[in-house]
């Protein structure tokens, strides 16, 4: 097919205003993955955190080391800095709180980031 004389030169221009549009969205997707993986990974460090804390003779102190642990040694440690530990009642039945906050960069580079939290519980062993 022969392009019109007024067409000559119409595709690098027409490349442009597509790559305006598709790299943002692109940049959005990796993002919005990047922050799913680091909020997976935080919930789960959380979860096995507080289950070991809760643990017969352990203390709240266990329960940080090892959230730290496996989030460091899953992602990165920078990810690991907010880690609480704490005992607390709910419902009248003990347990133990792990609480993580940390912040995801914008493509896990630098500038704004995105705030990511998570919170697990595990009933306390009889300390019998």
């Amino acid at each position: 097919m022969n392009r019109a004389a007024h067409e000559r030169g119409s595709a690098v221009p027409e490349f442009v205003l597509v790559l305006v549009v598709l790299v943002p969205v692109i940049a959005a997707i990796v993002h919005l993955a990047l922050v799913m993986h680091v909020r997976n990974t935080v919930t789960s460090a959380a979860s096995d955190g507080a289950r070991s804390g809760a643990a017969r003779g352990a203390t709240t102190e266990h329960a940080v080391a090892r959230t730290q642990s496996l989030i460091s040694s899953a992602i990165a440690a920078r990810f690991a800095s907010e880690v609480e530990a704490r005992h607390v009642m709910r419902e009248g039945v003990p347990m133990v709180q792990v609480q993580v906050r940390t912040s995801v960069p914008a493509l896990g580079l630098a500038g704004p980031s995105t705030r990511v939290s998570a919170t697990a519980h595990a009933i306390l062993q009889d300390q019998r």
